[in-house]
């Protein structure tokens, strides 16, 4: 603009922050802009979504004979989903597009925070001692780069530069440094103000109780794998030093295992992929006869397997009537039939209702369209999973894991007799099963339910070698590892295998204690989730023994699957 003659001194410029009833001086701007050859900056335009349609109008109004100097600027913040969109599509056609996407890796990350500062200090302060920047910026690296989150935060650089400042002043009040008051400062305010998630937050404990601590300034301490505190050097001297002594980027720089990164790289592959299917014409086939498509034919094929092999919902009141005892186990095997009574039923209606539409017995509804496009694109339909349970499988998985759902609890509900080994991936809600556990030994040993809690202990069996349950508790089978796995032989979770993602877990031995008597010496108190979404697929907490540091295992992501 500077260079053309257009600054907002001149008023050439018009510079708005949109939100707070600006849209009315938008308004102005754009047309005294447009009869004058101005420049207008639009930021933040996602604020104001109810205006969108009329800004649109006004751009495109003003497109046609105004002046040939006339330019707008728009910004928005990226949508967090596809569903998320607000900007109209005219805008986005008619626009240039500009993304600017923060860096990747961790050698980028660190001269990207760097960048935030100078060598020459502001007059009335000192230089920084040496260390302390530095560690912040290799702080913020891993956890912006990170990709082992269970929810997003928008970390940014204020972020760190807030932390500097905070640093230098607790530095210069303190004859001795802090460590204690850093730490909490920083994980628990400055980026722990962000963290909505008790696993993120311990975390970023972990990641600043290996970096933040006496002995960076005592000797030689590694931020990572191979790479030095650095010694006190100049501003250009660190930019340098992190180009010769960095290590090549890997999953190890955020210690992660290497299969951290096979695992999102396969991920962002099949989404890469499942966007270019969703992105092919529909075409339709010849052969098929007049006006049918092969999305058509395609979904008729899979509606009528699914349909055939869809089992008849549960007797409730037959499977009512073969219990005489209520137990907390049966009241837990009452619910899931039923919930699964739900769903099938959601199944079973939907697949009708689109059957008769592709015969042209109804008319064809926005529901019936998106079910049959998941019916093509093997994807778990969005009117199912309201009633389902959290899956990342596609539709035939997702289909014969819900089939054997269904013949596990046909099983139970034969007798009510608690199978030798539970499949603990197989409930709708695996925290009744395991609340059960407790609810069953408070009533035997008349223990207060409130201060009890869950003994877990990984057998070396696996599922063919149990027999029979357990007098107390149970045994649950079907669990995953990912970023370790466990070691049968010595009973302690290992380094994980290389390409191995997620290795299966032994018979594990469940029952309940009073939580005095809980052993919580080298263990990991390790999260069981559902799906490797993790987040608020979360279930349990499974103290699992380890020879290592726990430190280790919570920056490797360990986590226990139900579902892989």
């Amino acid at each position: 603009g500077q260079t053309l003659s257009f600054t907002i001194d001149n008023g050439s410029i018009h510079n708005l922050s949109l939100g707070q009833g600006q849209e009315v001086v938008a308004e102005r701007a754009l047309e005294l802009a447009a009869a004058q050859g101005h420049w207008v900056i639009l930021q933040n335009i996602h604020l104001v979504t109810r205006w969108l349609g009329t800004l649109e109008k006004r751009v495109e109004q003003h497109s046609l004979g105004s002046h040939s100097d006339y330019r707008v600027f728009m910004s928005a913040e990226p949508a967090p989903s596809p569903e998320a969109h607000v900007i109209p599509q005219g805008l986005l056609e008619n626009a240039i597009k500009i993304t600017s996407e923060p860096p990747t890796g961790m050698r980028a990350n660190l001269h990207k925070a760097l960048d935030l500062f100078t060598q020459v200090p502001p007059p009335h302060r000192t230089a920084l001692p040496h260390c302390g920047c530095t560690v912040q910026c290799r702080f913020l690296s891993p956890v912006s780069g990170r990709r082992g989150w269970n929810r997003p935060y928008p970390f940014n650089n204020g972020d760190l530069t807030i932390s500097i400042n905070v640093l230098y002043n607790y530095l210069e009040a303190n004859a001795q440094v802090p460590w204690d008051d850093l730490r909490y400062l920083f994980g628990e305010i400055m980026y722990g103000g962000h963290i909505t998630d008790d696993w993120d937050r311990r975390l970023c404990r972990t990641y600043l109780s290996e970096y933040i601590h006496t002995e960076m300034l005592e000797g030689e301490t590694y931020l990572a794998p191979g790479f030095l505190i650095p010694p006190s050097l100049d501003y250009k001297g660190y930019h340098s030093y992190i180009d010769d002594h960095l290590p090549p980027e890997s999953p190890h720089l955020y210690g992660l295992h290497p299969n951290a990164e096979i695992g999102f790289l396969t991920v962002t592959s099949d989404r890469l992929f499942r966007t270019v299917l969703e992105m092919q014409p529909k075409e339709s086939d010849a052969g098929g006869g007049a006006g049918v498509s092969r999305e058509e034919k395609a979904s008729r094929s899979v509606l009528d397997e699914i349909v055939e092999r869809l089992p008849e919902p549960f007797n409730m009141v037959e499977i009512m009537a073969k219990a005489v005892d209520k137990t907390p186990y049966v009241v837990v095997a009452f619910q899931e039939c039923e919930r699964m009574n739900i769903l099938t039923q959601e199944i079973r209606r939907s697949l009708k209702e689109l059957d008769l539409g592709l015969k042209g017995e109804l008319t064809i509804t926005s529901d019936m369209e998106e079910l049959a496009n998941a019916l093509f694109y093997d994807s778990v339909p969005e009117s199912w999973t309201r009633y389902a349970y959290p899956s990342l499988l596609s539709l035939g998985a997702w289909y014969a894991d819900l089939l054997l759902r269904i013949r596990e609890l046909e099983v139970w509900t034969t007798d009510f007799v608690l199978p030798a080994t539970v499949w603990l991936a197989g409930f709708f809600n695996p925290q009744s099963f395991l609340t059960a556990i407790m609810q069953s030994m408070a009533r035997k040993n008349k223990w207060p339910l409130d201060k009890m809690c869950l003994s877990v202990e990984v057998t070396k069996k696996n599922r063919e070698d149990v027999t029979a349950p357990p007098r107390e508790g149970s045994y649950v089978h079907g669990l995953f590892m990912e970023g370790a796995r466990w070691d049968v032989l010595s009973g302690v979770i290992a380094d994980a295998r290389l390409k191995e993602l997620t290795p299966m877990m032994p018979v594990i031995f469940i029952r309940a204690i009073p939580v005095d008597r809980m052993d919580t010496r080298n263990v990991y108190e390790c999260p069981v989730y559902k799906t490797r979404m993790r987040g608020p697929t979360y279930v349990w907490t499974f103290n699992l023994k380890t020879k290592e540091k726990a430190a280790k295992w919570i920056l490797a992501a360990v986590a226990l699957l139900l579902q892989i």
